[in-house]
């Protein structure tokens, strides 16, 4: 079993070398990555993130063929089917790492805003399921300064979005709280910038963790 902060380490190389245009021996165009698969699936990381095309997980962390548990949905948000994939997962697999990944710009949080704003009738049920489960993480933020400043009050609400599904599964699910206090379980939250591609991991990092120190390929 990979302990939580080594698969953190993982992630935050895989990026690395994702913003760096290098590419890693497990990248998800790595055909030969299927001879190494076998009946039984390991992942060392289980990533709850948005369906947003432009941030494909295994992509973004270099990742390849069986090594992240990927689920998406809109506004990486946590409903009962994403917290018992998570579970399944961590359960099944091992798996002591798990990242909520939100990221910069996200249109679902946008719309949320939207709708606290200018409440509509309008919207398909389904999206307002999303924008409902969202709602609670954000709303309060219109009541300060932030509102008069929608690029800030954007970025804070994707933040306060991803804070609120990390802690729905760390405080939301007595399988995942047991695994948490009794196996290492590590729950954090993470933002992908889609102007740099880079992640950032914010949320839930324990305080003594220290980053991998990683090789600046700019300058080979």
């Amino acid at each position: 079993m990979i302990k939580a902060t080594e698969s953190l380490d993982r992630l935050i190389e895989g990026n690395h070398r994702f913003v760096s245009l290098t590419r890693g021996a497990r990248s998800p165009d790595n055909k030969t990555r299927l001879d190494d698969l076998g009946p039984v699936q390991e992942p060392f990381a289980i990533i709850l993130g948005c369906s947003d095309s432009r941030v494909p997980a295994e992509i973004v962390f270099d990742q390849g063929l069986g090594d992240l548990f990927v689920i998406r949905v809109a506004g990486n948000i946590v409903a009962p089917s994403q917290v018992g994939s998570v579970e399944f997962a961590a359960e099944q697999f091992g798996t002591r790492l798990v990242v909520v990944m939100g990221h910069s710009e996200c249109g679902a949080v946008t719309a949320t805003l939207e709708e606290l704003v200018r409440p509509t009738t309008d919207r398909l049920h389904s999206i307002r399921s999303i924008v409902e489960r969202i709602s609670p993480s954000v709303r309060s933020l219109l009541d300060t300064n932030l509102r008069d400043d929608p690029e800030a009050l954007l970025k804070t609400a994707v933040r306060a979005n991803i804070s609120a599904a990390a802690n729905h599964l760390r405080h939301g699910s007595p399988v995942l709280e047991n695994l948490i206090q009794n196996d290492n379980l590590l729950v954090v939250g993470a933002e992908y910038s889609l102007s740099t591609g880079v992640v950032e991991f914010f949320d839930g990092v324990p305080a003594n963790f220290r980053p991998p120190q990683l090789q600046d390929h700019t300058k080979n």
